[in-house]
């Protein structure tokens, strides 16, 4: 979403409050210029789920480019009374001058590697955690629950319906972006077509049925003005005793006549099941083999998964709380650390976070990574995250193995590697041009082909390996032996 749009909302001061006060003391401690690196990174894929998908990076880009703290902005915070006069001073100049990389959009990704990687003053790559992670955290959720329904579709085209159950207006239009990066074919939100060619679809709803006398006549007038994109609902009383005869008597004396082919129907309650199968008898034997039928009604990944096994035949699914909200998993814990320090000769000082929760200790230090693929049928093989320096050569053969089990190795030789990260901002200068949507859209579809079956598969998926390189596996293991207080 553009700044200039709703307002042209000015979001610098989506800031957790503690950003505030640990900039201001940074400055006054005297280390605000202090060279930092931060990861961001999730823990764990919702849903169970073998894979992730990273998106909403154009948003992110957006509000980084757009940092601004306005007249307005100062005054509230000289008005809290804590903060000193030379920190407002610093906000009142701020320009944005961190590097910033990260996975591109449409990227699956999996837990604990860095997704967005953040160089530059502390002060100033403090500033902007809470933002960072909001526009990641919910697109890549939603783009994440999205590609699952549309894998449970196997081929089926499925629509975001869900705006109206959004949590607030700005995840109705981003949600509908997201969930068409995972791959659904279009959204009920007019805003998200206009704003970022997410394709807008619909036709009626029950209101339109109900206005007129007959449910006949409703079609009837809907196909007179729309009569070459004519898909009518047909459960608004009873789906095969009215509706579906209504809808083939429409065809037959409105649309036929004209020389239009009816497009579809659409089933918005009741058995799917049961009333599509039926239906799609009705239909083939008047004729219309050709007309599509479209579900809706609180549809999931497992209830179209369960449609189509029973032999529902639905040609195309609507889809709206249960995608747009993520319901079953409505969180993406990604998280902002702090890994490393650059030290007065341009070197990094490792960072570690450590906890009794083995889950949430950090990998340290300033990092990249790198994804192989076997060189035979370009399928993914594993993650590496290495220091920022460290280099692989695909010629020669590389170990991989477990930073947890370290006895599981592999040695990989006929392979191809690439690096994940790019460069997005260079000392607060954007450098990357982000991609159409539907250049994403494509993209993300074929980096999903890329991962084996078993990572896709719904319920316990094959653990996809992230590992460490040898050298940051072993600074991670000395700092932590270094904080062993027993």
């Amino acid at each position: 979403m553009k700044s200039q749009d709703f307002g042209e909302r000015n979001l610098t001061m989506l800031v957790d409050f503690y950003e505030i006060t640990m900039a201001n003391g940074y400055l006054e401690q005297g280390v605000g210029d202090r060279i930092a690196v931060f990861d961001m990174f999730f823990r764990k894929i919702p849903d169970g789920a073998g894979f992730a998908l990273l998106a909403g990076l154009e948003q992110l880009i957006d509000y980084l480019n757009n940092l601004k703290f306005t007249a307005e902005d100062i005054e509230y915070l000289r008005g809290r009374g804590i903060f000193c006069e030379e920190f407002l001073r610093y906000l009142e100049d701020f320009h944005f001058e961190c590097d910033v990389w990260s996975i591109p959009e449409g990227t699956p990704i999996f837990p604990n590697e860095p997704v967005v990687i953040v160089r530059g003053p502390i002060i100033q790559a403090q500033l902007i955690e809470t933002m960072t992670l909001l526009t990641i955290n919910h697109q890549s959720l939603i783009a994440t629950k999205a590609n699952r329904i549309v894998r449970a579709a196997q081929g089926r085209g499925i629509s975001e319906f869900g705006s109206r159950r959004a949590q607030s207006f700005d995840a109705a239009i981003l949600g509908a972006r997201a969930s068409y990066i995972g791959g659904c074919t279009g959204t009920a939100c007019v805003i998200s077509d206009r704003l970022f060619g997410v394709p807008a679809v619909g036709t009626m709803a029950h209101s339109w049925v109900q206005m007129f006398d007959t449910e006949y006549e409703a079609f009837k007038k809907y196909a007179e003005i729309y009569p070459d994109n004519c898909v009518v609902l047909v459960d608004t009383y009873n789906v095969l005793k009215s509706g579906v005869p209504n809808a083939i008597k429409m065809f037959d004396e409105v649309l036929t006549p004209k020389g239009f082919r009816p497009k579809g129907i659409r089933i918005d309650s009741g058995d799917i099941a049961y009333l599509s199968k039926k239906a799609r008898i009705m239909l083939d034997e008047a004729g219309y083999p050709d007309v599509t039928i479209c579900a809706s009604n609180s549809l999931d990944e497992y209830i179209i998964r369960d449609l189509l096994l029973q032999g529902a035949k639905v040609d195309s699914f609507g889809v709206g709380e249960n995608l747009i909200t993520s319901k079953s998993d409505p969180v993406f814990g990604g998280v902002y650390k702090l890994v490393a320090i650059q030290d007065k000769d341009g070197g990094y000082i490792p960072k570690i976070k450590v906890s009794e929760s083995i889950e949430k200790i950090t990998n340290p230090d300033f990092k990249t990574l790198y994804r192989f693929y076997n060189k035979a049928n370009g399928q993914a093989i594993a993650d590496c995250v290495a220091l920022y320096d460290e280099e692989i050569d695909e010629n020669e053969p590389y170990t991989i193995f477990d930073p947890v089990a370290t006895w599981k190795k592999k040695t990989l030789k006929n392979y191809t590697v690439r690096k994940l990260m790019v460069p997005i901002f260079t000392k607060g200068k954007l450098v990357y041009q982000c991609p159409p949507l539907q250049e994403v859209r494509d993209y993300c579809e074929k980096q999903v082909d890329l991962l084996w079956d078993e990572v896709k598969r719904f319920e316990y998926p094959h653990r996809y390996y992230v590992d460490l390189s040898d050298k940051l596996w072993k600074i991670k293991n000395e700092m932590l032996s270094q904080y062993n207080f027993e």
